[in-house]
């Protein structure tokens, strides 16, 4: 890379240190930590919620599935994402909104000793984290990668200085930091994205018209929506899970919604990254759908963005794309890493040392930005020990959309008055029967389908907790209670209000038991 290059990318890193200082004078408490003190505008939380949703995967595994297969990636990856956030933003974002209105808690998991039992909280919350800590090991992977394209530098260098910039200003700055360092880096990502399609128009000839031409010249199969292992019934699946995903699932992501300040911006906040998946991915991968045509002969498809990069953009645009590339992984590996810190402070911890309930605000949150520093410090270690970069990718890809629906459909499914009868039976069941599931199929049966790998659990899961919860309900007050207390009131008037609704303390999420 040119001098340029290196300038933009030293100044990315400078504007987010800078963002994390100023974020932590915003931070007095762990509610301020993990929440932003419910006071995060909409549109803030929309991009950031937007953001948070994925990788430098984008950037490598995705482009080089756009480049083997064409426009199926944007129909089967993202579009489900739309769909899904689109849904919950009716659904479940305002839901997650009043939870920390009504009950101030600070994680996504915390009300769910109540809603279920300690046993099931503490199920979900270990598993999960476990689940999370490969997940981000495989997103410093692939920003190393690109690092090594670009620069030549080694992958334990990459996932060292990229682990360390985001270890910094998320630890410092909390949700504050992440939302923030999300709007500067979409920005970013923007220019670079669209200087790419610019040149990439420009080498396929013709000006604007020669889009139109460039259908005709894909290889075959590059146009139709479901081609190759993607298949209606993949589709179908990923629909599913992404539902399930990205409207609390993945906790960082339910996060954006508890840190607005009502209901009804919570639901904003979602409708505007639900329009963002619709059009932004489309924007990412064009850039490695033409290059089929550009570059046909690329031995490894997972580089093809970083080498049209280096060959098409002229010095200083160069660093701003991998700085793009660097924005989308240190954004949702900031975001694992404070959603994740908020279950080990709030879930974990207590449930282990009773006398974590009681701690002052000044301690409770110095553990919570200690929880940061030892999970991404954790996961950077994972991502230095992986011996082979695209097979770990491939399953921890296979991996997160598996396993999701064990974890989130006990979590979100909690909230609705539908199943206000499924109890602590129903809900471990189901995560314990979708995670055996997975396993059988996966390792004992070693199936290599991947719908197979991703129905099983995801509908094992699911029928399970339905099934369990109508044969044997557990009707329960508390339960009824905070279903009741998240639920929109008859009149249709209380997303207008930051309404505080009177429980009983019995049902009060992270009260003693």
């Amino acid at each position: 890379m040119a001098w340029l290059d290196w300038a933009a990318l030293g100044g990315y890193f400078l504007v987010m240190l800078l963002i994390g200082l100023w974020s932590h004078r915003r931070v007095g408490d762990v509610s301020d930590y993990f929440t932003g003190g419910g006071r995060m505008p909409w549109w803030l939380s929309g991009i950031s919620h937007h953001m948070s949703g994925y990788s430098a995967a984008v950037f490598v595994a995705y482009a080089a599935i756009a480049y083997s297969y064409g426009i199926t990636v944007y129909v089967w990856a993202f579009l489900p994402l739309a769909l899904g956030t689109g849904v919950g933003a009716w659904l479940f974002a305002p839901r997650w909104n009043r939870l920390r209105q009504r009950y101030a808690v600070a994680s996504p998991l915390e009300y769910l000793a109540k809603r279920y039992n300690v046993p099931t909280q503490q199920a979900l919350a270990w598993s999960g984290a476990l689940l999370k800590v490969f997940d981000v090991a495989a997103k410093w992977a692939s920003v190393a990668v690109l690092l090594n394209v670009f620069t030549g530098m080694s992958m334990t260098t990459g996932i060292l200085i990229t682990g360390v910039v985001t270890l910094l200003y998320c630890t410092v700055g909390g949700l504050w930091a992440d939302a923030l360092t999300d709007f500067g880096q979409f920005v970013i990502q923007g220019i670079a994205a669209l200087a790419m399609v610019w040149v990439v128009v420009d080498r396929l000839g013709d000006g604007i018209s020669g889009l139109g031409t460039l259908w005709h010249k894909l290889p075959e199969g590059h146009g139709h929506p479901l081609v190759g292992p993607y298949t209606a019934t993949f589709l179908g699946a990923y629909v599913v899970v992404k539902l399930f995903e990205y409207n609390g699932g993945m906790w960082n992501l339910a996060q954006r919604y508890m840190a607005t300040d009502t209901p009804q911006a919570a639901r904003r906040s979602a409708e505007l990254s639900a329009v963002l998946y619709v059009v932004w991915p489309a924007v990412l991968l064009f850039p490695p759908v033409a290059a089929a045509v550009l570059l046909p002969d690329i031995a490894d498809p997972q580089k093809v963005y970083a080498l049209m990069a280096e060959s098409y953009l002229p010095a200083g645009l160069v660093g701003l794309t991998l700085a793009g590339m660097f924005s989308h992984t240190m954004a949702m590996a900031s975001s694992d890493a404070n959603a994740v810190s908020a279950v080990v402070t709030r879930d974990i911890i207590p449930a282990v040392v009773r006398r974590a309930k009681e701690l002052p605000p000044a301690t409770g949150l110095l553990i919570a930005r200690v929880c940061t520093v030892v999970f991404i410090t954790v996961s950077m270690l994972v991502a230095i020990e992986a011996d082979h970069f695209g097979g770990v990718l491939g399953i921890i890809v296979g991996l997160v959309a598996a396993v999701m629906g064990p974890i989130s459909i006990p979590m979100l499914l909690g909230l609705l008055p539908l199943f206000r009868k499924c109890g602590p039976r129903a809900a471990l069941s189901s995560w314990a029967l979708g995670l055996l599931g997975y396993v059988l199929v996966k390792f004992v049966l070693e199936s290599t389908d991947q719908t197979v790998v991703i129905v099983t659990p995801l509908v094992t899961s699911l029928v399970v907790y339905v099934v369990v919860g109508l044969l044997s309900p557990e009707p329960d007050a508390t339960a009824d209670a905070i279903v009741a207390a998240v639920s929109p009131a008859p009149d249709g008037d209380s997303d207008a209000e930051p309404a505080v609704t009177a429980v009983p303390q019995a049902a009060v999420p992270g009260t003693s038991d």
